[in-house]
């Protein structure tokens, strides 16, 4: 098909996303594993400081970003209801070199290594110390755990699939971000979002942003329905961690929310945008506007 757009889509080069996504450009050249339609898919891996960065100036029709970039790039994006990342009782770590307890680190925090100055689990952090400054310095985050384990910082926050293997290097838990949200919250934690650009609805006319939102959202179906196919691929991105963890850490942020954010994940996203704009962490989110919502008409609503 000669006369399809091109839709860019950014992901941060972590095994979930890389196992959403795939089925949209198929491998190897090869075709799409899921019908595209009108629609052709271009996939970019940036780390997720870069992407919530970028979103700033629109560089991508769709992106994955950090859900406390949104309120800075809600005018130029809106959610989809597909693709976001949220924690059920467990989220990005505080690590130590030295045991480290929560309260000892709430009243007196040290330069921690953190991923990103925009990313959810910073802002979560901020949370943590009611609204107070983090002492930080950013880090790529595949280098926290080195950076730690080298006496270079007392603390580092680390994502993706570091959750799973600072114990390996023998780092002490601090606290789990998603435990601790949940405890406060009953909710999940919200951390990454999935972002397309309002103006694609210029580019395929009306009804696009939720055309769109359908193809990604089968996508993630067939990803799930082909488990193994799609873990392979999502290896790639694992860092030399073995197929059990990958697969855990897939298991862990593809999930029911991943499908269809939906009236919990909707819920979790008000009440974390709410804390943060209260606690003067982040700018008022204002309207959030979800694409694609399962069960309302025209598969499009606002949460908020």
């Amino acid at each position: 098909m000669t006369d399809q757009h091109l839709l860019r889509l950014a992901h941060s080069p972590d095994p979930d996303d890389a196992f959403m996504w795939w089925p949209l450009v198929g491998l190897d050249g090869g075709a799409p594993e899921v019908d595209t339609g009108r629609w052709r898919f271009e996939l970019i891996a940036e780390d997720i400081e870069t992407l919530n960065g970028q979103a700033e100036t629109g560089a991508y029709e769709i992106t994955a970003i950090s859900c406390a970039q949104y309120p800075r790039v809600r005018q130029q994006y809106a959610l989809t209801a597909c693709g976001a990342s949220l924690g059920d009782g467990y989220g990005p770590r505080l690590v130590s070199r030295e045991p480290l307890d929560l309260d000892r680190f709430c009243q007196s925090p040290p330069v921690t290594a953190v991923p990103g100055a925009r990313t959810s689990a910073v802002a979560t952090c901020r949370m943590m110390l009611d609204g107070a400054a983090l002492p930080c310095e950013v880090v790529p985050f595949e280098t926290i755990i080195d950076r730690v384990v080298a006496g270079d910082f007392e603390v580092g926050l680390v994502i993706h699939e570091g959750q799973l293997t600072y114990a390996d290097a023998g780092l002490h838990l601090v606290a789990d971000l998603g435990r601790w949200w949940r405890d406060r919250t009953g909710l999940p934690l919200p951390l990454g979002g999935n972002a397309i650009r309002r103006d694609v609805e210029e580019i395929g006319g009306p009804g696009s942003l939720e055309e769109v939102a359908g193809i990604l959202r089968s996508s993630v179906d067939w990803a799930m329905a082909h488990k193994d196919r799609a873990v392979d691929w999502a290896l790639n991105w694992g860092r030399g961690i073995d197929r059990q963890t990958a697969e855990t850490f897939v298991e862990m942020y593809v999930n029911r929310w991943t499908i269809d954010v939906g009236e919990t994940g909707g819920q979790a996203l008000r009440t974390f945008f709410t804390e943060a704009t209260r606690l003067g962490v982040l700018p008022d989110a204002g309207s959030v506007d979800i694409v694609g919502l399962a069960g309302i008409a025209g598969g499009s609503g606002q949460e908020s």
